[in-house]
């Protein structure tokens, strides 16, 4: 388990299903009841490695607009951060998650980290008028849900990563590739946007997929082995913790090997396969925080938590999901759930830049209209809760099993 309370996690089953019992259905937020903000992330499960950094975005966010005055006049109020185990799209963990959010009047929810779980719960969020935004959804299909309007996310689809990350394998000269990939809405949605790119550019593709329960990838690395490619790209979880160092074994080099945002972290010295890793690549949606915002997550993830925190990855998505709710809220001046999904979007574009709560508030309470880029880029959310223009950062891994930025790219992120 990562450093994020165990308490929390080792009470979440109980602890909401007697919220939920005890409590039902929330009343609806008045437009004068202070924002109440919550979090369903993985604090357990094959996505955990990925919580501590949103975590700190979590608290770091709420710090900073309580600092400065809060939402209309109220400090937010935090429900908690609750599990959404592991990832794929079984609703346990991220339904029972839900419930107890929605019994306690919670408006807006930062998450799910996994799309799959995203999908699970999506209606039951939505359906009880509360917003769902996720730090880290990027699966296609979640671009065009029957939602009511209110689940949004601050990370890009993966029409945008698959296309940057085949490039990427492209313009290193690699002509014959093999893609292992997890086979849920995630792993094959990004799957086939990265093989499109990658056929449409005159290279080779096999692909290689596992069920979201296996645990045993011997065959599949044997497989590719034979399939002798110049290019793996591994699209997964925390399985390629036990990919890695089979494919260690079979004589792959690290400089064959490409990774992406659900399997991005740094590994370092301490995992077997963490030096062999030299020279691997990969793919992270955002901008690369800068040491200022790094200290900021840092300062938050001790203050709450009382860890380390190694990776930043989402961290910046999930600071700005929360800055980006409070911002609609006071545009708004109102603390509704329906007001507050109206003015998501015209926050993010369209006025005058600010990149700071602080500003944005003096701004909005001026009367001007804001267009917020955020600590993750310029976000300008559509119609559909999806941002429009993002950062893609291509990393690479160096002998002591972490990653630095190559090169980052603005772009405009597709819608098909």
């Amino acid at each position: 388990m990562n450093n994020v309370s165990k308490r929390r996690a080792l009470g979440a089953i109980a602890g909401f299903s007697a919220i939920a019992l005890a409590f039902g259905t929330a009343l609806p937020a008045q437009a004068n009841d202070p924002l109440k903000v919550g979090a369903i992330l993985p604090l357990t499960g094959s996505l955990a490695f990925l919580s501590p950094p949103m975590v700190a975005g979590f608290w770091a966010a709420v710090n900073e607009v309580n600092a400065n005055g809060g939402v209309n006049g109220s400090k937010i109020t935090v429900t908690g951060i609750k599990d959404e185990g592991s990832g794929g799209t079984s609703p346990t963990f991220a339904g029972i998650a839900a419930t107890a959010h929605i019994a306690e009047g919670t408006q807006v929810i930062i998450g799910t980290a996994s799309s799959g779980r995203a999908l699970s719960i999506y209606k039951q969020t939505s359906g009880a008028g509360a917003l769902l935004i996720s730090p880290s959804n990027t699966d296609i299909s979640l671009s065009d849900v029957d939602d009511n309007g209110l689940y949004f996310r601050t990370a890009p689809s993966d029409l945008l990563q698959g296309r940057v990350l085949a490039q990427k394998i492209l313009a290193d000269g690699k002509k014959k590739v093999a893609i292992i990939y997890l086979q849920d809405p995630y792993g094959t949605g990004l799957k086939n946007t990265a093989k499109t790119a990658l056929t449409a550019g005159k290279a080779k593709v096999k692909e290689f997929a596992f069920a979201p329960s296996e645990t045993n990838f011997t065959s599949i690395v044997n497989s590719v082995k034979a399939y002798n490619p110049d290019a793996v790209v591994v699209i997964s979880y925390d399985e390629f913790t036990k990919i890695a160092p089979l494919m260690k074994s079979k004589g792959f080099k690290g400089n064959q090997v490409y990774l992406v945002d659900g399997n991005m972290s740094n590994y370092g010295t301490s995992a077997s396969f963490g030096t062999w890793l030299n020279g691997a690549q990969g793919t992270l949606p955002g901008a690369d925080p800068n040491a200022t915002f790094r200290s900021k997550l840092v300062a938050a993830y001790e203050a709450k938590e009382g860890g380390e925190l190694i990776d930043t990855i989402y961290g910046a998505e999930s600071y700005d999901a929360v800055i980006v709710a409070a911002l609609a809220a006071i545009q708004a001046k109102s603390n509704k759930t329906a007001d507050i999904k109206a003015n998501m979007a015209s926050v993010t574009s369209g006025g005058t830049k600010v990149t700071t709560f602080k500003a944005a508030v003096a701004a909005l309470k001026a009367g001007t209209n804001i267009d917020y880029d955020g600590a993750s880029g310029p976000i300008q959310l559509d119609s559909k809760g999806n941002p429009t223009r993002a950062y893609m950062g291509i990393y690479k891994f160096g002998s002591k099993g972490t990653y630095k930025l190559s090169k980052a790219y603005l772009a405009s992120v597709p819608t098909k």
